[in-house]
């Protein structure tokens, strides 16, 4: 009853600030044009009062249901609440144009600039649109202290983020396997958010993942979506497609500690310290941690992992968000980076949540050259 309650107002406060926005486009499309504009204040009260409960109420069908109707309505609310973005901050900066002009007792022609500002943010959103479709390869050494010999030269794909559900589905999964699979890497890590955590048929999505093979082994580990209800209708599917799930364990593959820890433990400080030192690692030897999130490094760093895989911050997604992604990530946020003896890489991921667009953020698969 707790975590309901939970939900229900965090549905609530993201209601009521769609509202918000949306009112802050009336008024400034009004303001700019009259009431008597042809686009008329009362058809467009109408459709952006629509528009402003479509992600919602999307989003809880998508939660429920899977079928064509709900998948066509889901992707129409996402692609609106990417352009909504854009939008709002043009808005924004209209308004503040409009209060630095009346300060200092300038005229300003408000309805061009209004044009001028929403024309320039539909262009962004539909280059963002453009952009999340284009899956780049980011190529990337990485030198780690007492590194097997057997591991010297060898590549790692690093996968996260995918996101299947209602946006992104088997196909783009088996676009993705194809791209790796050309690369012919000697293994490969998913660090976690296979799933958008919707309403799925979790076998039929992860099928694809049986052709997905490597010499060394191909390795899972949950992430947050995954993890917004039972995660264990996931993990079967991963594990029937063939993929190694590692949930709080260690393998070793020539030499190499690899370990894995879901994110609903990672995110925990406590839990996370001893859930590593329950796998025994070796300090003197080189290690792989594959966990979703670069959320405490300086535990996994203290540890004596030698590198952190993880996904998790889609570097925003898009702007403005990506500031808000390097505010909470600071250098974790994206790429390859150092905390003390540790290295941590965290991708972009290859998908998206919700709005599927991405612009000052790429869509990638990393290859890891190991030295």
């Amino acid at each position: 009853m707790r975590n309901r309650g939970r939900l229900i107002r965090f549905v609530v406060i993201v209601q009521f600030i769609l509202f918000l926005a949306h009112w802050l486009l009336y008024k400034t499309w009004t303001f700019s044009v009259g009431g008597g504009h042809a686009y008329g204040p009362i058809g467009l009260k109408f459709v952006l009062s629509f528009l402003s409960i479509t992600f919602v109420s999307a989003s809880l069908l998508a939660f429920n249901f899977t079928n064509v109707a709900v998948r066509i309505y889901y992707r129409v609310a996402a692609v609106w609440a990417g352009l909504l973005s854009f939008l709002f901050a043009a808005a924004v900066c209209v308004w503040a144009a409009f209060a630095v002009a009346s300060g200092i007792g300038a005229h300003l022609n408000f309805h061009p600039v209004v044009q001028i500002l929403f024309g320039f943010a539909l262009l962004a959103g539909l280059s963002g649109l453009l952009n999340a479709s284009l899956t780049r390869i980011t190529r990337t050494t990485v030198r780690l202290a007492n590194l097997p010999a057997a591991w010297r030269g060898r590549r790692a794909a690093l996968i996260s983020d995918l996101h299947l559900g209602h946006v992104r589905n088997g196909s783009f999964l088996r676009r993705m396997i194809t791209t790796i699979l050309r690369e012919k890497p000697h293994a490969v890590f998913i660090a976690g958010d296979l799933y958008d955590g919707t309403a799925i048929d979790a076998m039929k999505a992860a099928a694809p993942l049986s052709k997905l093979k490597a010499p060394h082994g191909v390795y899972f580990v949950a992430g947050n979506h995954e993890q917004f209800r039972d995660d264990s209708k996931y993990l079967n599917a991963v594990r029937a497609a063939g993929v190694r799930v590692l949930h709080n364990e260690k393998v070793e593959v020539d030499g190499l500690q690899i370990a894995g820890v879901p994110y609903h433990l990672a995110w925990q400080p406590k839990v996370f310290a001893s859930v590593l030192r329950a796998l025994h690692l070796d300090p003197g030897r080189a290690s792989i941690l594959l966990t979703h999130a670069p959320d405490h490094p300086e535990i996994a760093e203290a540890a004596g992992l030698s590198l952190q895989l993880s996904g998790h911050t889609h570097l925003g997604q898009f702007i403005p968000w990506s500031w808000i992604a390097k505010r909470i990530y600071r250098q974790f946020v994206y790429g390859l980076s150092r905390i003390g003896k540790m290295q941590v890489f965290t991708s972009s991921g290859a998908g998206t949540w919700g709005p599927p667009l991405r612009l000052g953020s790429n869509p990638e698969i990393v290859l890891l050259q190991f030295e």
